[in-house]
């Protein structure tokens, strides 16, 4: 898309550097198909059970990759564990044992990125970093998530809040490139690359402040089939 990419030469990056990831969920084969055609690769989905049987009517679309943006529930990690290429939303070390322990060797280490809830809403999930202090908390999860072999942990997401002016998003996404950054300065071996942040409202912004994922769904699919 040319947003991106004109947002990507504005932080300094070329548009490679940005993946547009397809949100998928509740959006038909037929408009897969299009995007897809179109020279979309990547596609998100939150709903286990539509997106398996949507995974398999598309398994002819042999460069897809399937990643999961929605919260997984502990019930539906041995689902969830072979079935995508990525899992944006890791939450708790709870989840992470299970995904390890379901995740199938010969699939190689599944990616995850940490789901941090920086405004402390009651209705994001993630692990919540508020204020600077709880950082230190958010490093000691990353080291302990390098114990296991089936993962690995890539970079962090976040879902800001919802404002009329998407510039508003601008310091929660800059904090999610500073928490990043911080991470890998106190723990240079986590090397921690992506940053998942920014939807169709609000990606340009995203982009400007480092994300190297932007979940972009009506802009690129059209409205939801609800």
């Amino acid at each position: 898309m040319a947003r991106v990419a004109d947002a990507a030469r504005r932080s300094g990056r070329k548009p490679q550097d940005v993946l547009v990831l397809a949100v998928s969920k509740l959006q038909s084969v037929e408009k897969i198909r299009a995007v897809y055609s179109a020279g979309i690769r990547a596609f998100g989905e939150s709903y286990v059970e539509e997106a398996l049987p949507k995974i398999e009517t598309l398994n002819d679309l042999s460069e897809a990759r399937w990643e999961m943006v929605g919260h997984v529930q502990s019930r539906k990690a041995k689902l969830v564990a072979n079935a995508f290429s990525r899992i944006h939303s890791l939450g708790t070390l709870k989840l992470a044992r299970l995904l390890d322990r379901h995740r199938e060797p010969g699939n190689g280490p599944l990616d995850v990125l940490m789901q941090v809830n920086l405004s402390g809403e009651d209705s994001k999930q993630g692990i919540v970093a508020t204020k600077r202090e709880t950082w230190q908390d958010i490093l000691a999860i990353a080291q302990e998530l390098k114990a296991y072999p089936n993962l690995r942990l890539t970079g962090l997401m976040t879902m800001p809040p919802l404002f009329d002016d998407p510039e508003h998003n601008r310091p929660y996404f800059r904090q999610l490139r500073e928490l990043r950054d911080y991470l890998n300065e106190q723990d240079p071996s986590l090397n921690l690359t992506e940053l998942s942040m920014g939807t169709s409202y609000d990606f340009e912004i995203a982009v400007e402040e480092g994300a190297t994922i932007v979940r972009l769904g009506s802009i690129l699919l059209g409205e939801r089939q609800y």
